[in-house]
């Protein structure tokens, strides 16, 4: 017999997905640059040119056996120290490449993470608004996830509800700075007070409590914004990487887990990721793509296009009436829907070919989110759309008595 759990999944497939399958259908019909799609988080500038060079020269002037041979069930060695010392440069943590395993993306990080330190029955916690996929990521290791409501003033963290939820058996909390989908980034002053937290909870319970977390944004945040590294506050920390938003290269699916070298049995924790690749299909990302990535680890592709587009549309949104939390970095808002029922005002948005996703499964409902990642040009051009959508609104709340 099939597994029943996976079948029952093909029926509750990602809102996000299936709102972007209805963008490109859409754009066979009209044209793809007359529908305004704000679905999927798929960077839109360029890969450093650093990068496509140095694949080029692995590929035509490399041993060809090497660059494309199986990698070492961590990650390339060199690969893993040139990453420690890329982050030893820039946060000031001592990792060195016993601290690094190499991952197909965050994603991949995050999973990995996740079956390190908990075992079937624990509690894994994290915060509203969150990524969707965080429901299956925790609950197919046999972990729980439990989901803290939101702050909808600051979209920081809600610790008056994080303490009620928390309890002996919560073994993981999972955080994602910069923020998908609100587009926040957690202060300073919000990570010490969880780091603090945490620490007492360690004492308190007799047991180690770990930070993971998820930070495929880290370099996307804007001017004067307050975005610390997590791990330099907190011991029991596992950061999870991705290289896809930084250097625009998502489909190459290349990140990495990093644990804080303070942390407990840090070196042991990459050498079971090694052993968890065994049981889920990891077996590391493509050789060549570690390599190239290794010699770009510092750089970004140019994006600044990211905050021009949030300027762009937070002043608009506002503007038309819209309650939003201004975005310290991604390339994400999450405005408040004018309505209670976020999914029939995305549906109304269809009309004017505005592509919205809903955010019920972000834990978040009554809000939706807009990936800006497009062409500020584009942006520009969907700014009459938002203006009809508001003004439809307004024309039901006059009819209503409302205005």
């Amino acid at each position: 017999m099939i597994n029943q759990e996976y079948k029952a999944m093909i029926g509750k497939k990602s809102v996000i997905r299936e709102l972007a399958e209805y963008a490109t259908r859409r754009s066979e019909e009209i044209g793809r640059e007359n529908v305004f799609d704000y679905t999927i988080g798929n960077p839109s500038v360029p890969v450093p040119q650093a990068f496509t060079d140095k694949l080029v020269e692995l590929a035509t002037s490399h041993d060809p056996v090497a660059v494309h041979g199986y990698s070492p069930s961590l990650g390339i060695t060199s690969v893993r120290e040139k990453i420690a010392a890329s982050l030893r440069r820039r946060f000031g943590l001592e990792y060195r490449k016993e601290h690094i395993f190499m991952t197909s993306g965050a994603a991949g990080a995050v999973a990995h993470a996740l079956r390190a330190v908990t075992v079937p029955g624990d509690e894994v916690i994290t915060f509203a608004p969150y990524f969707p996929e965080y429901n299956p990521y925790v609950n197919k290791t046999g972990a729980v996830l439990k989901i803290v409501p939101p702050d909808t003033e600051t979209f920081q963290i809600n610790f008056e509800e994080f303490e009620k939820m928390f309890s002996s058996k919560v073994m993981a909390v999972l955080i994602n700075t910069p923020n998908n989908p609100s587009g926040i980034t957690y202060s300073t002053e919000t990570i010490k007070k969880l780091a603090a937290f945490l620490e007492d909870r360690e004492r308190e319970y007799g047991h180690d409590i770990y930070l993971i977390s998820d930070e495929p944004y880290r370099e996307i945040v804007f001017k004067g914004v307050d975005a610390p590294y997590v791990a330099g506050f907190y011991h029991n920390s596992i950061t999870c990487y991705s290289f896809s938003k930084s250097l625009s290269l998502p489909g190459e699916r290349i990140g990495y887990v990093a644990v804080n070298p303070a942390c407990r049995d840090a070196k042991l924790i990459v050498e079971m990721c090694g052993q968890i690749s065994r049981g889920i299909g990891h077996n590391c990302p493509p050789s060549i793509i570690q390599l190239a990535v290794a010699e770009v680890a510092d750089l970004t592709a140019d994006l600044s296009v990211y905050e021009t587009n949030m300027n762009i549309l937070y002043h608009e949104l506002t503007g038309l009436g819209f309650s939003c939390v201004k975005p310290g970095g991604t390339f994400y808002m999450f405005p408040k829907a004018p309505e209670e029922d976020a999914v029939a005002f995305c549906k109304r948005a269809l009309k004017y070919d505005l592509i919205l996703v809903p955010a019920d499964s972000f834990g978040c409902p009554g809000y939706f989110r807009m990936a800006y990642c497009m062409s500020t040009e584009k942006v520009r051009r969907s700014l009459p759309a938002f203006r009809k959508l508001a003004a439809e609104y307004r024309q039901i709340r006059e009819r209503s008595g409302q205005a």
